[in-house]
């Protein structure tokens, strides 16, 4: 049994670390997904300026993933339609409309020069062998941009996952620029379907934002969506408009899709109904507003790591000046070995150096005829002269000795010198020369220069404020049934699908629940609304209650705030019963007493308002210590007797309780 649960735990682990590390969590050095990062390479690797069928490129591809070809088809749809690294030929289908891409034997793509200016350096990628062992892969690639933020990413890996979102890549650029001079900055996301944005919530990449679509309104009988959220498509974002307006959620009378190569939804109204009416239900109800929960999580130095969107910019912007450091010491080492190689040419051939091998016989003999010859000439050389540079040198054809333009040399000679000054100063303000290079990697024109998402502040529409209350709460006194299912009976309020209701049975105990058909309150139901929480925090309720052996009256005041749903509590103690309930601020409770010797008052009102407001839990304040004959309920006797002059007539929940109090 143990040895089983280790190997489970060993095979788990190592399952779960594959997962995360080479299939959905991208690497933070390159932005890429494993799947990503091969067909790049694939693409590299096939690249001769032609478009390539996809198809062929998913083939290549195999060679390096081993998790069959549709993985790297849709992977490769998807990477093309961010318009970054990948020029397509075809029908690559529609991230806006959701229309699907055409079978990988019909289109065709090939890299665009920006991937080869960003992420393309054989000499600083480091490779490792692939599933197969018989090919070479990147472990990823020397990226001077940020891929991570521009594209953005979606995994779901074992315990864990990512969702970054798309940012401008401008935007990215400049974020780089401050990074790199000590400013600080502050970058939100840019969604290719436009739209708005609030990000109070965005957390530098780790909370949450609010995307909504851009409706125009001005045709008050009509609504054009002209821009999406995130994730949304308009096929996605009309199937959730139907379905709200046949759950009657949102009224509309049809909706047309004129979209083309930009967005343009059209929704018409019923008659008696207007944009400000639908507006908010649309963002309620229907994909017209997305709640996006963010989470950074990506693979750095191996190990899954939750950055910030601002340790991200950092990374990379240390990464790139690092890049471009070794890129010119790389330069600048081939450039002495090129300066290094004129200056043999021109030795050799000026000074006649090849007549000294003539009369040598063996290969031995002409190599060290060669080098004795360079001896004079040691401090013109750049470093000692090797075999390999005497090969070199054997190899020059009599064509170009005899053809050979001792001031073309030198012009070459010139340049190369002339750039390795160039490279000596970018090496010693490397920052500087980093930021020429952000600048140059600026997109002047296309898809991805301009900002499409406009970033505002708003609140997420709350559906219970946004739906109709259409539906009729009713309670019937015969059955006990209370819900808007219930056609026979007193109506109690009005309620929609998302509010909640408070419910008051005769014994005195109370509960919250849903909007439901019907529910069974019983006979004598004493009160009834929306568990609406500004309601009930403006709610005060009256009880007069009196227990059953003693006979005493009590009176407890009290709001009910905090409750759990379908919980059921007391609002009395367990051996009361409830003689009257009332949310009225204006009502007293008029007393006539037993008349007695000594007595000089024989009744006596006590307002409502004399009561303090309790919690629930708390038990009531005795009314009166006095022998009652009777008592009513009535509206509180005001001073002045035009004050609240539409009293006169009581409603039928307020009617007098008169009470025969004999027996106290």
């Amino acid at each position: 049994m143990a040895h089983a649960q280790k190997l489970f735990k060993k095979n788990f682990l190592e399952y779960a670390s594959y997962v995360i590390k080479e299939r959905a969590i991208p690497d933070i050095s390159d932005g890429l997904k494993p799947v990503q990062r091969r067909i790049m390479h694939s693409l590299f690797e096939m690249d001769d300026g032609k478009f390539h069928k996809v198809a062929n490129v998913v083939g290549h591809c195999m060679k390096y993933h081993p998790h069959g070809d549709s993985s790297i088809y849709e992977a490769l749809v998807n990477l093309a339609n961010t318009e970054l690294f990948i020029d397509k030929q075809g029908n690559f289908g529609n991230i806006l409309t959701g229309d699907m891409a055409s079978a990988a034997r019909y289109i065709e793509c090939r890299l665009l020069p920006y991937a080869k200016k960003v992420l393309y350096n054989p000499e600083l990628t480091e490779y490792q062998d692939s599933y197969d062992g018989r090919n070479r892969e990147p472990l990823s690639f020397p990226a001077k941009l940020p891929v991570l933020l521009i594209q953005g990413a979606e995994g779901i890996a074992v315990g864990m996952s990512t969702k970054i979102l798309p940012h401008n890549i401008n935007e990215v650029l400049d974020a780089m620029s401050s990074q790199l001079r000590g400013e600080s900055f502050e970058i939100f996301p840019d969604f290719p379907g436009g739209g708005f944005l609030d990000v109070s919530g965005y957390e530098e990449g780790n909370g949450k934002v609010l995307a909504r679509a851009k409706l125009n309104t001005e045709d008050e009988k009509k609504i054009i969506i002209e821009e999406l959220p995130f994730g949304v498509s308009t096929e996605k974002l009309i199937t959730s408009i139907e379905s709200a307006a046949k759950k009657g959620k949102v009224k509309i009378s049809n909706i047309s899709d004129f979209t083309t190569d930009k967005i343009s939804i059209e929704i018409n109204l019923p008659r008696n109904t207007y944009t400000q009416d639908v507006v908010d239900a649309l963002y309620a109800f229907t994909d017209c507003e997305q709640s996006i929960s963010i989470n950074l999580l990506v693979i750095k130095e191996g190990l899954p790591t939750i950055m910030t969107v601002p340790e991200v910019i950092g990374y990379q912007s240390e990464r790139l000046v690092n890049i471009l450091r070794k890129e010119l010491e790389n330069e600048k080492r081939h450039l002495l070995d090129r300066l290094h190689a004129r200056t043999l040419e021109r030795i050799f051939i000026e000074q006649r150096i090849y007549k000294s091998i003539e009369k040598r016989v063996t290969q031995e003999q002409v190599m060290q005829a060669v080098l004795d010859g360079f001896i004079p000439y040691r401090d013109e050389l750049m470093r000692e002269v090797t075999p390999d540079d005497v090969e070199r040198l054997l190899k020059i054809p009599i064509r170009r000795i005899s053809l050979y333009d001792i001031n073309k040399a030198k012009h070459e000679v010139d340049e190369i010198n002339l750039r390795l000054k160039e490279i000596a100063y970018h090496l010693e303000y490397i920052v500087e020369y980093a930021l020429d290079t952000i600048e140059s990697m600026r997109h002047t024109s296309g898809p991805l220069a301009k900002r499409k998402t406009k970033i505002i502040s708003f609140d997420k529409v709350d559906v219970r404020e946004a739906a109709n209350r259409d539906l009729t709460v009713s309670y019937d006194p015969k059955t006990g049934y209370v819900g808007y299912g219930v056609k026979d009976g007193t109506s109690q309020c009005k309620a929609s699908l998302y509010d909640r209701l408070l419910i008051i049975k005769k014994s005195g105990s109370y509960l919250v629940t849903d909007t439901i058909d019907k529910y069974f309150a019983g006979k004598g139901m004493r009160f009834c609304c929306l568990a609406d929480k500004t309601l009930l925090e403006q709610t005060v309720f009256t009880i007069l209650y009196q227990e059953r052996s003693t006979k005493l009256l009590y009176v407890k005041r009290c709001q009910i705030t905090q409750f759990i749903m379908n919980r059921s509590y007391e609002l009395v103690p367990e051996d009361a019963k409830i003689l009257k309930l009332s949310t009225r601020e204006d009502a007293e409770i008029f007393v006539q007493y037993k008349p007695s010797k000594r007595m000089k008052v024989y009744e006596e009102s006590f307002p409502f308002s004399g009561f303090l407001v309790k919690g629930v839990k708390a038990n009531g304040v005795r009314l009166t210590t006095k022998p009652i004959l009777s008592m009513r309920i009535r509206r509180a006797v005001h001073t002045h007797p035009q004050e609240h002059e539409g009293d006169q007539e009581e409603s039928e929940s307020e009617k007098q309780l008169q009470l025969n109090m004999g027996d106290m």
